[in-house]
C-alpha cells in the first residue's frame, strides 16, 4: 500500500497499541491528536531537551539495517544523550520526512522500532510531523528528559587527578558497520562470513545500541561523577570535548581501553586496525566520564552492585593540553579530535 493521506498515515504510526491510558502512566496529561502535548514534570526537576536526526544513505541503508533497526536506533541515539546529563528520559516528539510513494508497511517497520526501544526505557511518543521528502526518508527525534535541578552531568566537570572511565567496550558498532559493508560488496561468500556469533554481534552494536540511561542515573544518584559524555562520533572526539570544556588535558591508556569479543578476528579479516575502530569509530553510545582519584574504588563497588560495568582508562592532567595517547609501548602520541564529521570534506 502505498502513501495517500497524511493524516491516515499518522493514525497508522501512532495510534497503534498507544492508548491514553499508556501515555497517562507516563506523566502525558494531552497527547497525540491535538495541536501540541501537554505532559508533567517531577517536583524539583530541570527539563532537559536534545534532538537527532538520521538521514537515509548518510546513517542507514537498506543492507546495513532492517527498518526495525533505524526506528530503534533513531531513539536509542536520543536516549543518550540523556543519560550524558544523568538525565531520566520522559517524552520524544518526532518529525518523519519521506519520498512519495513510500510503502506504508515500511514505515509501520520503523516506527515499530522506534516504540520498542521508547518501551524499554519508559519514553512516551507524543507527538511530531510528517511531511514528503524529495529524496530518501529523514528521521528527527526530539527527546525530552528531566534531572534533579542543578544536578546534571556536564563536560565541563572534570578536575585535574581525576579517573577517566567508560561504561563498556568501544569499537564494536564501527567494527559491525565495517562487516556489513564488506557484505554487501563482496556478496554471499562475505555475508556467511560474517554471520559467526561474534561478529553478529558486532554488527549488532551498530544496529541496536543499549543507550547506558542507568550508569548516567546512577553516576548522578552517587554524587560521584564529575564531567560526562556519552560517545556517538568516537571516544578521540568526545574526550576532546570534555578536554576542552573543563581545561584540562587527559591521558588515555592504550592498554586500559576494553575491547569487544570479536573485534580482533573482525580487524583481521578487514585488514584494520582495532585501535582505529576504538578511538575513532563512534557510535557505541557508552558513556565516557570522570571521577575523583579517591573515590574510584567506590565507584567500581556502585556500579558492580548494580550490574553494570565500569573500565578505568585514564587521568585529568592539569597541562590544557588537549587529549594524549599513552602507547602500549610506553610512547606517547597527541590524540586528534577525530570522529564523524558530517561535513569534512573528502580526497
Amino acid at each position: 500500500m502505498d502513501l495517500k493521506d497524511e493524516f491516515a498515515l499518522i493514525d497508522l504510526l501512532t495510534c497503534g497499541g498507544q492508548s491514553t491510558h499508556w501515555q497517562r502512566e507516563r506523566g502525558v496529561g494531552v497527547g497525540i491528536g491535538d495541536d501540541a502535548a501537554v505532559a508533567g514534570i517531577s517536583p524539583g526537576c530541570s527539563l532537559v531537551m536534545a534532538c537527532d536526526t538520521m538521514t537515509q544513505h548518510v546513517h542507514f541503508a537498506s543492507w546495513s539495517m532492517r527498518d526495525e533497526d533505524i526506528g530503534f536506533k533513531a531513539m536509542a541515539s536520543n536516549i543518550s544523550d540523556m543519560a550524558a546529563m544523568g538525565a531520566v528520559p520522559r517524552y520524544a516528539l518526532i518529525a518523519l520526512s519521506v519520498p512519495k510513494g513510500t510503502d506504508e508497511a515500511r514505515l509501520q517497520r520503523i516506527y515499530a522500532g522506534m516504540y520498542e526501544c521508547a518501551s524499554a526505557y519508559e519514553v512516551a511518543i507524543v507527538g511530531g510531523d510528517t511531511t514528503a521528502s524529495i529524496s530518501g526518508i529523514v528521521i528527527t527525534v526530539t527527546i525530552l528528559g528531566e534531572v534533579e535541578a542543578g544536578r546534571a552531568l556536564l563536560r565541563s566537570h572534570a578536575k585535574t587527578g581525576d579517573a577517566v572511565f567508560v561504561t563498556g567496550a568501544l569499537g564494536g558498532s564501527a567494527a559491525g558497520l565495517a562487516l556489513l559493508e564488506h557484505a554487501q560488496r563482496s556478496g554471499a561468500a562475505a555475508e556467511a562470513a560474517i554471520q559467526a556469533p561474534l561478529l553478529q554481534a558486532l554488527a549488532l552494536a551498530h544496529q541496536r545500541p543499549a543507550p547506558q540511561v542507568a550508569a548516567g542515573r546512577l553516576l548522578l544518584r552517587t554524587g560521584l561523577g564529575r564531567a560526562l559524555n556519552d560517545i556517538s562520533d568516537g571516544i578521540a572526539s568526545e574526550a576532546a570535548e570534555i578536554a576542552e570544556a573543563s581545561r584540562v588535558g587527559l591521558a588515555i591508556e592504550e592498554a586500559r581501553l576494553p575491547r569487544p569479543a570479536g573485534l580482533d578476528a573482525a580487524a583481521q579479516l578487514l585488514d584494520t586496525p582495532p585501535l582505529e575502530w576504538m578511538l575513532y569509530g563512534g557510535e557505541d553510545y557508552q558513556l565516557l566520564g570522570t571521577v575523583a582519584k579517591e573515590h574510584v574504588h567506590e565507584l567500581e563497588a556502585a556500579f558492580e552492585e548494580h550490574g553494570l560495568k565500569l573500565y578505568v582508562i585514564g587521568y585529568a592532567t592539569d597541562d590544557f593540553s588537549g587529549v594524549r595517547l599513552l602507547r602500549a609501548d610506553g610512547t606517547v602520541e597527541p590524540l586528534a579530535k577525530r570522529g564523524y564529521n558530517h561535513f569534512a570534506t573528502k580526497d
